[in-house]
């Protein structure tokens, strides 16, 4: 396999690179897997290695194509954006305009969707006519964080490459060699990053995060010891934040309070108090906040951890389904545990 300039995801490129060499391409593919694992970074390099000078089947990353390609000025490689947070009809007609015409400098048009569970069920209806009938020389490239809320109709259409959460230790060995990070910031990032390197990378140079990250800290060990007053002030101020941030503009920063990000940061608080109850410090997550963790994990029962990470969970996907977001977060906070009483 050729050279790619993308960290990780062996196989799907292994997988793209066969598919231009032998001829046999999928006129759709679509990239699945969590946010910021690499599913645009993989889909514009699959176009530049099918648009590259050299034909060798993966980027050389130095013609002038590969670098109009990264630079976002080559015409026959569009990205089509979720405008106001949602894929209109009106994006996906521009589309089909653009792609009955012959390619204006390459051998294909290659149209990139991210987050194609964006698209409204006008604009994903109408995709689908281009996918169920695609013009010659034309690849649909699509991207999906919630892969079960793309209409199955456009799923059935397209190839599907389901990325995964790279290893931690690709991910700190890169996050050293390329963005010069110390091996011991390295590792914390690795292990907060689940696996994806796009959130790491944004992360290391962004302080906002980090700033959220303490404060959500600060606030849970604040409620397990408040009363229900103050556990219901705080819900209130919950409810009021978004629930997330655009994923796009995730890549750019992560600034500012959500409820996803600050109940995550409770997950794995709690989540590394149940490893080091259970003898299992080695696996923590928050490698800076060890001595913390450890006092914590004396203070509270295992079935109270175990409690209040059940509680997170099921309130994260309540949320996510949309329910009363203020009385989700006054149950969570009423059930928050308390520390034993020495």
């Amino acid at each position: 396999m050729g050279s790619w300039p993308v960290i990780g995801h062996e196989w799907a490129l292994g997988l793209l690179e066969h598919a231009i060499l032998s001829g046999r391409l999928h006129h759709a593919y679509l990239f699945s897997g969590p946010s910021q694992v690499g599913k645009t970074t993989v889909a514009l390099a699959f176009a530049q290695a099918l648009l590259c000078d050299t034909g060798a089947g993966y980027p050389c990353g130095s013609c002038r194509t590969c670098q109009r390609i990264a630079q976002g000025r080559y015409p026959d490689v569009q990205v089509i954006t979720a405008g106001k947070n949602t894929i209109q009809i009106e994006q996906i007609r521009a589309l089909q305009a653009d792609a009955a015409l012959s390619p204006l400098e390459g051998q294909y048009r290659v149209f990139i969707i991210p987050e194609i569970e964006r698209a409204s069920l006008p604009a994903a209806n109408a995709l689908l006519k281009t996918l169920e009938e695609p013009p010659p020389k034309v690849v649909m490239l699509l991207t999906s964080t919630r892969r079960d809320q793309v209409i199955p109709t456009v799923l059935s259409r397209c190839q599907i490459i389901a990325l995964r959460p790279l290893p931690l230790e690709q991910i700190q060995a890169a996050l050293e060699a390329r963005w010069e990070a110390d091996p011991e910031r390295a590792a914390l990032l690795a292990r907060l990053s689940s696996g994806r390197l796009g959130w790491a990378v944004v992360a290391h140079s962004d302080p906002g995060m980090w700033r959220t990250r303490a404060k959500s800290f600060d606030n849970l060990m604040s409620l397990t010891a408040a009363g229900h007053f103050d556990r219901l002030t705080y819900a209130d101020v919950l409810s009021r934040l978004p629930l997330g941030v655009d994923t796009r503009a995730q890549k750019d920063a992560l600034r500012g309070d959500t409820v996803e990000m600050i109940l995550g940061n409770w997950v794995s608080w709690w989540r590394d108090i149940w490893l080091i109850q259970q003898g299992l410090a080695e696996a923590i997550v928050n490698l800076d906040r060890r001595l913390q963790l450890a006092q914590q994990a004396d203070l509270f029962k295992t079935e109270q951890v175990e409690g209040a990470l059940t509680d997170l969970l099921e309130t994260l996907r309540r949320l996510r389904a949309n329910v009363n977001a203020r009385l989700a977060l006054d149950v969570l906070t009423l059930r928050m545990p308390a520390p034993m009483v020495a």
